[in-house]
């Protein structure tokens, strides 16, 4: 179980960024050819990005590429760049519907694909677009989303809650993973750390974010906390002794546990696991 908890957009035409990367303590990295980079420097971003991930060593963090679309002057040239590119996920814009997936499948059949979930009709396709045999995992952009919807900021996302729950049963339903969108306001703590505690408590891995210092807090609220580690233990051991004596749930502080809280008590020390042993 790899996590996801924090993935980092970085800027692929900023030499001393992709430098810095190497050191930062994010799950994963999106290195952004697309939004991040303007059109005159598209060129060289990308073969300065090719050069950069055929020799750089970014330990066990998650190297994901976001491409320019395929409607793009650039989004050909892209993808040809990175065909058989030694990063684990290649992040398709604006994706609208499953065919959007195919074209760019075609023309690299050999990385793993990421769907960016940011259009009205991407969020009405979610289902389709996740069901894709191709596609690992769906990340919202919120930011484009709120734009093509006409939206206004809220602090507890009301607006872009249904497009967020679509896209995340969408993902569950086929076994993709799901990543929350970015929070703009990068000194802003308390205010990122309560989107992340929304984006977790509705079942998402992990948030994208937009600088270093955001990484700590998506890294800490998309963890399990000790309490819950501690929780999960006891419940599984209860679960495992009622088993034992031929009965079919256990009661753990005064609520009852059936096979269902132990698969899930199971998979949160899992995530546990896996983050302790992530080497940075």
């Amino acid at each position: 179980m790899r996590p996801y908890r924090s993935v980092l957009y970085i800027p692929a035409a900023r030499e001393r960024a992709l430098e810095k990367a190497r050191e930062l303590p994010a799950d994963a990295i999106i290195f952004d050819l697309e939004d991040a980079v303007a059109a005159d420097e598209k060129d060289n971003a990308r073969a300065l990005l090719a050069g950069v991930l055929a020799t750089a060593d970014y330990g066990t963090r998650a190297k994901i590429v976001r491409i320019n679309g395929l409607d793009t002057p650039w989004g050909r040239e892209d993808a040809a760049a990175f065909r058989g590119a030694k990063v684990d996920a290649i992040l398709i814009p604006k994706v609208g519907s499953p065919a959007d997936v195919d074209a760019v499948a075609a023309l690299i059949p050999d990385v793993p694909l990421w769907a960016m979930m940011e259009t009205p009709a991407g969020i009405l396709n979610a289902a389709a677009i996740a069901a894709h045999p191709r596609l690992a995992g769906m990340v919202m952009g919120t930011n484009d989303l709120a734009k093509e919807l006409g939206t206004r900021f809220r602090p507890d996302r009301e607006p872009m809650v249904a497009s967020l729950g679509l896209c995340l049963l969408a993902a569950r339903a086929f076994g993709r993973i799901a990543i929350d969108g970015v929070y703009n306001a990068f000194k802003d703590d308390d205010g990122l750390r309560a989107e992340c505690r929304q984006g977790r408590d509705m079942g998402f891995d992990g948030k994208t974010v937009i600088h270093p210092a955001q990484i700590p807090v998506a890294n800490e609220e998309f963890a399990p906390s000790e309490a819950e580690i501690e929780l999960a233990r006891r419940q599984i051991e209860a679960f495992d002794a009622a088993q034992r004596a031929g009965q079919g749930v256990a009661v753990v502080d005064g609520k009852i546990v059936e096979n269902l809280h132990a698969v899930t008590a199971r998979q949160i020390l899992s995530r546990a696991s896996a983050i302790a042993e992530r080497a940075i």
